[in-house]
């Protein structure tokens, strides 16, 4: 057998002395872990209700939590449920009409997604975030509506304040 030049010795020694680096899994570890804990932090009980600029909720100082529902805003000038535009808030108090179709044919459609038990097609919760200055008129309107459409436990969103010491 013929004996390696001393160009390929040097080449073999220099390639044993040049080893692949070991994969670094501390740093990885480290995002997985701030990636956990954000994600158990951002996940937790509490309830955020959608909230709008154009909205001026009323104050309450009960102390119970709604459960999370169907959510219906009513502004200035819109009605929304989950974010979707349904009526406009003038087209209401113009109309004679005591329901608001559209109103009626969104909640039927997300009735219609849900999967409800049968005590609770009895009775579907419904959140109703409304600015404190909308007329009694349209608020009537959106009530009939849900209640025709078997959304009969109604909670009104507002802010909490402090109860005085008294």
């Amino acid at each position: 057998m013929k004996e390696a030049s001393r160009r390929a010795k040097r080449m073999a020694r220099h390639h044993k002395r040049k080893k692949q680096p070991a994969l670094n899994l501390v740093s990885l570890m480290d995002i997985f872990t701030i990636l956990v804990f954000f994600l158990l932090v951002s996940s937790s009980n509490v309830q955020q209700l959608h909230s709008s600029k154009e909205i001026s909720l009323p104050t309450s100082i009960s102390k119970t939590v709604p459960k999370e529902t169907l959510v219906i805003t009513v502004t200035a000038r819109d009605i929304l449920v989950q974010g979707r535009r349904v009526a406009s808030t003038s087209d209401v108090i113009a109309s004679t009409e005591p329901l608001i179709a559209s109103l009626m044919d969104e909640l039927n459609f997300e009735a219609s997604k849900a999967r409800f038990s049968t005590v609770e097609k009895k009775a579907r919760n419904v959140t109703i975030i409304g600015d404190r200055k909308i007329p009694y008129e349209v608020l009537s309107k959106i009530l009939s509506t849900c209640r025709e459409a078997d959304y009969t436990k109604i909670s009104f969103a507002a802010l909490q304040k402090a109860r005085s010491k008294s």
